[in-house]
């Protein structure tokens, strides 16, 4: 991981194995999301895979063979254990940008929809592959986040079939924000967009990120309430008296901890 004016960038690495998850990586990762909260330096994320993939998910020789054989418990743990990196990206109070610059299937998708936002090169591959290996289509959360992000239909397509769709696929049924060129190009837009993040109201992005995450499940009217709740305490934040004394003054807005204000 590196950080740099406020955004942290996860690059995934083991280009040989189109960066495939071990039980390490699962659990780094998970860590890795959790502690970033506690770094004020880092306003956004960006997350992408080294090579030709994102992430194609478990590792065949790393993870798939030895959970064969297991005891309900011990795969219980295992498959908790995978939650729990998903859970740390949706807890985590920072926007992430997923720079998907080649195959993401598996969990290598489910954290793709894990991200805020997702640039996703041309030659991406997105694919919930798990009924192809015999198992469920719910698997860390993906049928909680795959409805929320292309709507039931599509989502029971793709999750009781497990094939894979191209990027252009993904951009028509909303599962992508944007499709660029190739891998490059995908990272490069990640990298924008999380530095025109880092460079805004970090407070205000985080109570957003929240209220996304939280009014899921709400009424219409416990909806209302509670961003009237979060405006309230917005609007107490030293960056909404800054971004109404930058308009008077006509000059840029310098939002509390941005890169640049130190």
């Amino acid at each position: 991981m590196t950080v740099a004016r406020g955004v942290a960038t996860i690059t995934l690495d083991r280009e040989a194995r189109l960066n495939a998850l071990t039980f390490e990586i699962y659990r780094e990762l998970a860590e890795t999301f959790e502690q970033l909260d506690l770094h004020d330096e880092v306003r956004a994320i960006v997350i992408t895979g080294r090579g030709r993939g994102f992430c194609s998910g478990g590792d065949q020789d790393d993870i798939i063979k030895h959970l064969l054989g297991k005891s309900t418990p011990e795969l219980l743990a295992f498959t908790r254990a995978t939650g729990r990196l998903i859970r740390a990206m949706r807890a985590c109070k920072r926007p992430i940008v997923g720079a998907i610059n080649g195959v993401a299937v598996g969990a290598g998708g489910v954290i793709a929809c894990a991200c805020d936002l997702r640039i996703a090169a041309a030659n991406a591959t997105f694919g919930f592959i798990f009924p192809q290996v015999g198992l469920c289509g719910a698997d860390m959360g993906i049928t909680y986040l795959l409805p929320r992000l292309v709507g039931l239909t599509h989502a029971s397509e793709l999750l009781f079939f497990g094939e894979k769709i191209d990027a252009a696929r993904a951009l028509a049924i909303g599962l992508v924000n944007r499709v660029v060129p190739d891998g490059a190009a995908a990272v490069a837009m990640a990298q924008e967009w999380a530095a025109k993040l880092a460079a805004g109201p970090a407070f205000a992005h985080a109570m957003t990120k929240q209220m996304l995450e939280s009014e899921h499940a709400m009424s219409l009217a416990d909806a209302i309430e509670a961003e009237a709740q979060a405006q309230a305490l917005c609007m107490q934040h030293p960056d909404f008296a800054e971004a109404h004394e930058a308009f008077k003054a006509k000059r840029p807005r310098r939002f509390l901890g941005a890169p640049g204000d130190e």
